[in-house]
């Protein structure tokens, strides 16, 4: 086999993804009481989202850095592709469809019981396995089958050659020994996980705090932060209220509230720059938002720098889709600027004509649909309520309401939700899951049911080479043809803000994804820590 590094594959597969890092927080015993934080080697900080669940064959850590496991490889702060349960970054074929991995060696997992190639084997078929419930199966898709080459090798053979694969491999592998005895859905592995990673799960009190502590035994080295507890706040105000006193030794906020910890002497903000959008999901269900016409004008009537600047302090960007305009892979000539008059004149040509109460009706039917955010979410709702604002102006009613995820859910087939997303990843990572058609409805995935037949074509397209060229023509052509059909009112890119106690030395962060909380954060290497004096 004619073999190449994985090295140029990733810089081709990675050439459209931001690569930077800002350098620039310890705890009460249970992370919940207003005391002062403890000794230097614990840290309690708080994140405003709790996952469904701690395994990885469901879908948790799918971008790395789980804290309980690990994959074969992660990134570092630059999100650099660099070896974890792999010895080496994999050696790939001529033709791209074959990944040979070799695995370290001397792992074991936190119960004891040593790694080796058939856990690899184990945790790939089972997440492509029918029976399991793992949202994010279709991410695989490339992959046609994983072999055990002997205890330490593994090798993957995909379908076709695609680009990102060895990012896929920051998967963290779960164990066979433990899991395959199991419903793999619903059996306890779910909750009380076992893995090779720098922090072993104590505790998991639901809706309010996720405990561990350090794996001595890790195969990186033992972490300096014994003891690490990571508090669900879902209340933006509240999060900041228990940083303020001495509860929390850091925290992910919104810049309104982070702002007021800048005369705070004993604490740092550090910024994340993100792949992070919020967006409008507009439903092909609803009879106002299923209308071309509506979607194209409400893209318009948008003031997107004015929500950057009035929601984000400028902690952020207009978004135009799920690429950031300071990407690579972002479409030239596809920003759209606001313009309520156009906006005006899209409605009026397609038949939507004020109504008495300056909504607008077309054939009976008001343009007035139901616009939902996550309740206890500050930025949600403040985009939701600019959202509406902006609408409104174009003769659009947007009634907003708020609800946690159990409410807002079976409401998604007809109504809009102020959503969120974004991987830095590849390209392919979110848009897939976004856009394609094969998707639609299927729970958080294609959340605006969109069917475009263009669009389609071009993300198969471009997951199925790894020439770059071919694949930033591709995503052009999708961003081209959101313009032209909106699938979703695309809002802001968000940058995260964290404000952290001074007690720890040069701490950073990566370019983070949509799904922030338990591995991004100044936290994303905590088992790294030092303590600053």
């Amino acid at each position: 086999m004619t073999a190449r590094s994985i090295r140029g594959v990733a810089a081709a597969a990675l050439a459209g993804t931001m690569a930077m890092a800002v350098a620039s927080c310890s705890t009460p015993s249970d992370g919940k009481g207003g005391t002062a934080a403890g000794g230097k080697d614990s840290a309690v900080v708080g994140i405003a989202y709790e996952p469904e669940t701690l395994s990885p064959l469901l879908g948790y850590g799918k971008d790395g850095n789980s804290k309980i496991f690990d994959g074969l490889l992660t990134h570092d702060a630059g999100m650099k592709l660099r070896p974890a349960l792999a010895a080496k970054l994999p050696e790939v074929s001529a033709d791209g469809k074959t990944y040979t991995y070799t695995l370290r060696d001397g792992v074991t997992f936190s119960d004891g019981k040593p790694f080796t190639a058939d856990d690899v084997v184990f945790t790939y078929e089972t997440i492509l396995d029918e029976k399991t419930n793992n949202a994010s199966k279709a991410e695989l898709d490339a992959l046609d089958k994983v072999e055990k080459k002997d205890a330490r090798t593994v090798v993957f053979h995909l379908k076709y050659p695609y680009a990102p694969f060895a990012e896929r491999t920051v998967l963290p592998i779960a164990p066979k020994h433990v899991a395959e005895k199991q419903d793999v859905n619903s059996g306890p592995f779910t909750t009380h996980p076992i893995g090779t990673g720098p922090y072993v799960l104590t505790k998991w009190s639901k809706g309010e705090k996720l405990v561990f502590k350090a794996n001595p035994h890790y195969w990186g080295g033992a972490p300096k932060v014994k003891n690490f507890t990571m508090a669900i706040i879902k209340d933006d105000d509240v999060r900041a209220t228990r940083l303020r006193s001495g509860d929390l030794d850091g925290a992910i906020l919104p810049p309104n509230l982070a702002a007021t910890f800048k005369s705070d002497q004993d604490k740092k903000t550090l910024a994340a720059k993100t792949f992070d959008y919020r967006n409008v999901t507009l439903p092909t269900a609803n009879k106002v938002t299923g209308d071309r016409a509506v979607r194209q004008a409400l893209d318009l009537a948008v003031d997107r720098e004015a929500m950057v600047k009035g929601i984000l302090d400028g902690a952020g960007k207009p978004a135009y889709g799920p690429v950031p305009t300071d990407s690579p892979w972002f479409a030239k000539g596809t920003e759209r600027p606001h313009d309520l008059d156009k906006a005006k004149k899209i409605l009026d040509d397609a038949g939507w004509k004020p109504g008495s109460d300056g909504v607008r009706v077309k054939d009976g039917q008001r343009a007035s649909f139901t616009l939902w955010y996550l309740s206890g979410d500050k930025l949600r709702q403040e985009h939701a309520l600019a959202f509406a604002s902006d609408a409104k102006k174009a003769g659009i009613e947007a009634k907003v309401e708020s609800g946690t995820w159990e409410a807002i859910e079976p409401n998604m087939k007809n109504d809009a939700v102020l959503a969120g997303g974004g991987s830095p990843a590849d390209p392919d990572f979110d848009q897939y899951l976004l856009l394609h058609s094969s998707l639609a409805g299927d729970g958080f995935n294609n959340m605006s049911r969109y069917k475009n037949d263009t669009v389609d074509k071009a993300l198969v397209d471009a997951r199925r080479t790894d020439d770059v060229t071919k694949r930033r023509d591709a995503y052009n052509t999708v961003q081209r043809e959101l313009v032209k059909d909106p699938a979703y009112v695309f809002l802001t890119h968000i940058d995260h803000l964290y404000v952290v106690k001074d007690q720890w030395k040069d701490l950073t962060t990566q370019v983070e994804p949509h799904d922030h909380g338990l591995a991004s954060g100044p936290w994303w290497n905590v088992e790294d820590w030092q303590p600053a004096k």
